[in-house]
C-alpha cells in the first residue's frame, strides 16, 4: 500500500471518528468541555477557593429550622467568584441567606429567579461582594458568591425549615452532604447554562446545572453540625445511623454533635429520636397564624387494629434493581441483600420477577412466576451474579415493571431499588402517573447519598412509599419493616375533614395510602380562625372496617414555620400541575406568588444579597471557580467517570479508541513495508 493511500484513509477513519453518533438517546452525552472536566476530576481537581460547612439543628416537635454555614476562603492569589452546587432535604423550605463580611452581614432578599440573577451579575460586574441561592431541583441548589478577595473568607448562611418524618414510633431528620453524580440522557444541546461536567440536553435542559464536579478525597469539604431537640416528650433513644455522635440532656432539651471535629462531606447525616412507649403520639397538630390566616401542621396516627391484619390476597411482586456504575462498590452490596431479603419474604402463593437495568434493562423471566423452590434457587443464582456498571437508563426498566401484564387477584407491589442518580426526574414522575394502574410502587434508596426526592416522589406518585438505606448492617432492618408494610393492609380512601366556617387549602390534597407505623401528615391553610373547640375529622378505611378519629384545634400558642411549610407543600403542588400539563404561565405565577409571599427559594424565585461598597476595582480581573463535591462514601471515580458507567459516553470513546487503534495498526503496516522494501533494495 502506497504511503499516500495510507494518509486517505487514516484522514477518512479520523473524519469517521468525530462524525456524530446516532441513537444518542441511549448514551450520556459529553462534549469536548465536558470531557476536559473529567479529565481534571480524574487527574485531581485543585481549586484557589476553600470550602467548609457549619449546620445547626433546631427541633421543636414536628418542625426543624436548621442554618447552613457556608464558608468560601480564597487561598489563591486573584480575586475569585465561587459557586457550590450542593444538595438539602427535599422538602425544606429555604426561606433565609445572609452573607457574611467580617462581623457584618447583609440579609438576602426574595426575588424572581431573572432579577435576581440580574442584580447579582450588575454587583459582581462592578467590583460589590454578591452571593445568589438558586434552586436547581428541590433538593438541590446553587449558592455564588462575587468577590472573594485573596486571602479573604466569607460565609454564606442558608436557613430553611422542614417538617420531620415519623415512623414506626422513631422521629428522624437526614441531612444530605453530596449527592451521587447523576446519569444525564438525551442529545447534547448547542449551549449551556451551566459549567458542569454534562452539556445540557434535550431530555434535561439544565443538566450543566446539576453536574458538579467531584474528587476522589479533599483535605477540604469538612463539616460541624449540632442538633438541639427540644421534642416535648421524654425521649428512650437519640442515636445517629452513620456518624458518632456525643449527646447531652438538660431539662428535657437534649444536644447532639458529631464526636469529630472535622468530618469529610461524602456521607448523609441521619439523627433520629424515639419517644418512650407511654409516651408515644397518636396526633400531633401546630398551628401559626400570619395576616389573619391560621396555617396548620397535623400529623395522626392510624389505627391500631390494622398493624393486626395480615394480607389474605397472593401478592405479585416486580422487582427492579438498579446495576449503574453509580451503584458500585458499597451500594451494589447492598442492592443484593436487599434483594436477597426480599426472596426470602416470598410466600409459596406469590408470584414475582427481577428486573435490572444499567445501559440496558433485561428481566429475569418473560412474566412472573411462581415463588417455588427451584425458581427461588435461580434467582438467587442471578442475584448473586449482578455487577455494577453502564449508564442509568431508568425509563426503559420503569416502563417494563409498569406495562407487565398483571395476574388476576393477585396484589401488584413493585419495588424500586436504586440510588437515584438521575437528572430526568420529571419525565419518570410522568410515566409512573399515567402507568401505575392498580400496582403500588415502592422505592429502597441505596448508598450514602442518594436522591432523596426522587425516592420520595415516585413512591408518593405510585401511592406506595418508601425506605432509604446506606450502610449494609441496616439491611436487614430496614428490609423487614418494608415487608412489613407491604404484607399489612393500608389505610385506603382517606379523607380530612375541617369544621365549616372557613375555607381550607390543604396538601396533599388526596392523602395516599397509609402503611403500618405512617401516620397521616397534612399541612392546610384557612382562610379564617375557626370557632372555639372545633376539630379536624380524619376518616379511612382499614382493615378493621370504617376508622374516625377527630383532633381539637384550640392551640395555646403560634409555632414558627408551619406557614412556610404549608407554602413548601402548595409549590410542589402547582409543580406537579406544571407536569401535567397545566398552563405555565398561570402555575408560574402561583409559585412566584406564594414564594415570595413566605419568602421561599422555587423554581422560579431565588434569595440574593449585595453588598453596597465596591470591593474590588472593575479592572482588576476575576476567576470564576466552582468549588468540587466529594465523591460519596463507597463510590468510585473509575466505576462512574472512567469505565462505562453512569455519565460517561461509553459507546462513543469505545468506538473512538477502536478507530485509533485501526489508525496505529495502518501506520504500523505502512512503516513495515517501507522497511521491506528499503531491506530489498539493500540487498
Amino acid at each position: 500500500m502506497s504511503q499516500q493511500k495510507v494518509l486517505m484513509m487514516i484522514v477518512t477513519v479520523f473524519a469517521w471518528l468525530w462524525m456524530p453518533v446516532g441513537n444518542t438517546e441511549e448514551m450520556s452525552p459529553m462534549d469536548l468541555e465536558a470531557g476536559t472536566l473529567l479529565l481534571k476530576m480524574q487527574a485531581g481537581f485543585t481549586t484557589a477557593t476553600r470550602m467548609n460547612t457549619d449546620v445547626t439543628m433546631n427541633i421543636s416537635g414536628l418542625v426543624a429550622r436548621v442554618s447552613v454555614r457556608q464558608e468560601f476562603r480564597n487561598d489563591g492569589g486573584d480575586w475569585t467568584e465561587g459557586v457550590y452546587v450542593f444538595p438539602l432535604p427535599d422538602r425544606a423550605a429555604v426561606d433565609r441567606m445572609r452573607l457574611h463580611i467580617g462581623e457584618r452581614f447583609i440579609e438576602g432578599e426574595i426575588r424572581e429567579k431573572e432579577q435576581a440573577r440580574k442584580e447579582y451579575e450588575r454587583a459582581r460586574n462592578e467590583g460589590k461582594k454578591a452571593s445568589l441561592v438558586e434552586q436547581e431541583r428541590p433538593n438541590l441548589f446553587t449558592t455564588t458568591v462575587a468577590n472573594i478577595a485573596p486571602g479573604e473568607r466569607v460565609v454564606v448562611e442558608i436557613e430553611y425549615l422542614e417538617d420531620l418524618r415519623y415512623d414506626n414510633g422513631t422521629f428522624a431528620i437526614r441531612f444530605p452532604m453530596t449527592l451521587t453524580p447523576r446519569y444525564i440522557p438525551g442529545a447534547p444541546l448547542p449551549d449551556r447554562q451551566g459549567s458542569g461536567w454534562s452539556p445540557d440536553t434535550t431530555r434535561v435542559s439544565d443538566a450543566s446545572l446539576v453536574t458538579p464536579p467531584q474528587v476522589a478525597a479533599s483535605d477540604d469539604h469538612k463539616i460541624s453540625l449540632t442538633a438541639s431537640i427540644d421534642a416535648g416528650l421524654p425521649l428512650e433513644i437519640v442515636a445517629s445511623r452513620y456518624h458518632p455522635v456525643d449527646v447531652s440532656e438538660a431539662q428535657g432539651r437534649y444536644t447532639v454533635s458529631l464526636a469529630n471535629d472535622a468530618v469529610p462531606m461524602d456521607h448523609d447525616f441521619e439523627l433520629l429520636w424515639r419517644p418512650l412507649p407511654s409516651a408515644a403520639p397518636r396526633a400531633m397538630v401546630f398551628r401559626e397564624t400570619i395576616a389573619g390566616q391560621p396555617h396548620y401542621l397535623l400529623m395522626v396516627m392510624p389505627p391500631d387494629t390494622a398493624q393486626d391484619a395480615t394480607v389474605t390476597m397472593p401478592r405479585e411482586l416486580i422487582f427492579v434493581v438498579d446495576t449503574s456504575g453509580s451503584m458500585h462498590g458499597n451500594s451494589i452490596a447492598q442492592a443484593k441483600q436487599a434483594l436477597e431479603r426480599a426472596l426470602d419474604d416470598l410466600g409459596a402463593g406469590d408470584r414475582f420477577n427481577i428486573i435490572e437495568f444499567n445501559s440496558t434493562t433485561r428481566a429475569l423471566y418473560h412474566q412472573s412466576v411462581a415463588a417455588d423452590a427451584a425458581n427461588l434457587t435461580h434467582a438467587r443464582r442471578f442475584v448473586q451474579g449482578l455487577d455494577a456498571n453502564g449508564g442509568t437508563e431508568m425509563r426503559p426498566a420503569l416502563r417494563l415493571a409498569l406495562d407487565s401484564a398483571g395476574t388476576e387477584s393477585y396484589l401488584r407491589q413493585i419495588v424500586f431499588i436504586t440510588d437515584g442518580s438521575v437528572g430526568n426526574e420529571d419525565e419518570l414522575y410522568a410515566m409512573i402517573e399515567t402507568r401505575l394502574g392498580d400496582a403500588r410502587l415502592f422505592t429502597v434508596g441505596i448508598g450514602s447519598a442518594p436522591n432523596s426526592w426522587f425516592m420520595r416522589k415516585a413512591a408518593e406518585l405510585g401511592r406506595g412509599t418508601f425506605v432509604v438505606i446506606s450502610a449494609l448492617h441496616e439491611v436487614g432492618e430496614k428490609m423487614d419493616r418494608l415487608f412489613d408494610k407491604l404484607g399489612h393492609p393500608q389505610v385506603t380512601n382517606i379523607d380530612v375533614s375541617w369544621p365549616g366556617g372557613a375555607v381550607t387549602e390543604s396538601f396533599p390534597e388526596i392523602v395516599p395510602d397509609l402503611y403500618r407505623g405512617e401516620p397521616v401528615t397534612v399541612r392546610s391553610r384557612a382562610s379564617g380562625a375557626f370557632q372555639p373547640g372545633s376539630a379536624v375529622r380524619v376518616r379511612g378505611d382499614s382493615a378493621a372496617g370504617a376508622w374516625t378519629t377527630e383532633l381539637p384545634l384550640d392551640g395555646d400558642r403560634d409555632h414558627s414555620g408551619v406557614a412556610a411549610l404549608w407554602a413548601r407543600a402548595r409549590i410542589a403542588a402547582l409543580h406537579d400541575e406544571e407536569r401535567r400539563g397545566a398552563d405555565s404561565a398561570v402555575t408560574r405565577k402561583a409559585i412566584v406568588d406564594t414564594a415570595i409571599s413566605h419568602h421561599l427559594v422555587s423554581k422560579y424565585t431565588s434569595l440574593v444579597a449585595v453588598d453596597k461598597t465596591p470591593a474590588r476595582a472593575t479592572g482588576d480581573p476575576l476567576a470564576r471557580e466552582q468549588v468540587p463535591n466529594l465523591l460519596p462514601y463507597g463510590q468510585s471515580m473509575n466505576a462512574i467517570f472512567g469505565f462505562p458507567a453512569t455519565a460517561t459516553n461509553a459507546a462513543v470513546l469505545q468506538r473512538r479508541g477502536l478507530v485509533l487503534l485501526l489508525a496505529a495498526l495502518l501506520l504500523l503496516g505502512a512503516g513495515t513495508r517501507r522497511r521491506s522494501v528499503n531491506r530489498a533494495r539493500l540487498a
